[in-house]
């Protein structure tokens, strides 16, 4: 199956007065065309990070050290700003968990996505608002023709998603990466909102990343998904397998940590301590410290990813089949 993106090796550091904090250390990812992908974790863990590496948005202190970003076999990393730019919005974009972080807010919303056509397609100011009132209808949002019109703070924060999501659906993305977009709205509006974003797919073969914590909507949305923790990629499978058949202690604890139906008495789980300080990572694996089934040789070595089944990678030393004989 066809790669739209391809993220081999990268390292994203921030060089701080307190030293280099690896937030992204050395991790590969495989975005097929028309397929949406998850890439989940705690806070911390590196998603957000990894997101704005793609999209070329990483602000001093930190930056991309190594590694390649391909789209659409076009390598991405070391590009001008210039570059850059005439790919965001043209090929790939980002929707944030607050909208208002990228809508301006000076400007109405419908001369915002008008403008994001203007810029990269050839047609009239009047075709421009045409196409931007329609895609405003297409995903839901009332009134579509006043709408124009609106200013970003006279929307809800489920308006805003659909203008972003209606921006995607104009400039016929690529690849759209959505960094926590359902975090800030009810449940109801989260529904519709992740409903937009599968019709979106179907209907233009856009590709998605869809960063979250939240396993709920990786099991509604996603083909594929991606677990980080501490800037690493700790297991990958499709949701079906990761869901079924969890591997890593820590993608075990994250499913089981899940809220049950209030009929349960089951005590709930949690996975005890905390994530990591970067600046003072573990040695060996980086889970090891709150792994309840880590070994001697989790301490001293650190796993690689491996895969153990079809498809599905795991980075545990339980897996490692000499490891195990040697009972360690």
């Amino acid at each position: 199956m066809e790669n739209i993106l391809e993220i081999k090796g990268l390292k994203t550091q921030f060089f701080t007065k307190r030293g280099v904090v690896p937030a992204v250390d050395g991790i590969d990812i495989a975005v097929p065309a028309g397929k949406i992908v998850g890439i989940v974790g705690e806070s911390g863990c590196g998603k957000s990070v990894t997101a704005m590496s793609i999209m070329q948005l990483v602000q001093r202190p930190g930056r991309i050290v190594e590694g390649s970003i391909l789209l659409d076999g076009d390598e991405l990393v070391g590009k001008t700003p210039a570059q850059i730019n005439d790919i965001r919005g043209d090929k790939i974009a980002m929707i944030f968990q607050e909208p208002m972080t990228s809508l301006n807010p000076v400007y109405t919303v419908g001369k915002q996505v008008s403008e994001a056509i203007l810029l990269h397609q050839k047609v009239t100011r009047e075709e421009a608002k045409h196409r931007t009132i329609e895609a405003f209808r297409e995903v839901g949002i009332p009134e579509p023709d006043k709408r124009y019109s609106s200013y970003p703070h006279q929307l809800s924060g489920g308006l805003r998603q659909r203008v972003m999501i209606a921006m995607a659906l104009v400039c016929n993305l690529r690849l759209m990466i959505a960094d926590e977009p359902t975090t800030a709205l009810d449940v109801t509006i989260e529904a519709q909102i992740l409903h937009l974003m599968r019709e979106l797919q179907k209907k233009n073969g856009t590709s998605i990343i869809m960063i979250t914590h939240n396993l709920g909507v990786v099991a509604e949305l996603c083909d594929i998904v991606y677990v980080m923790y501490a800037g690493k990629v700790m297991e990958t499978a499709t949701v079906y397998d990761l869901f079924d058949a969890p591997l890593h202690p820590y993608t075990y604890g994250l499913l089981n940590s899940i809220p049950k139906t209030a009929l349960t008495r089951e005590r709930l789980y949690t996975i005890r301590g905390m994530v990591p300080n970067l600046l003072d990572l573990p040695k060996g694996c980086r889970f090891c410290p709150r792994c309840d089934r880590a070994m001697k040789i989790c301490t001293e070595r650190e796993p690689e990813l491996a895969e153990v089944a079809a498809g599905h990678f795991v980075r545990c030393h339980l897996y490692d089949k000499e490891v195990m004989k040697d009972g360690r």
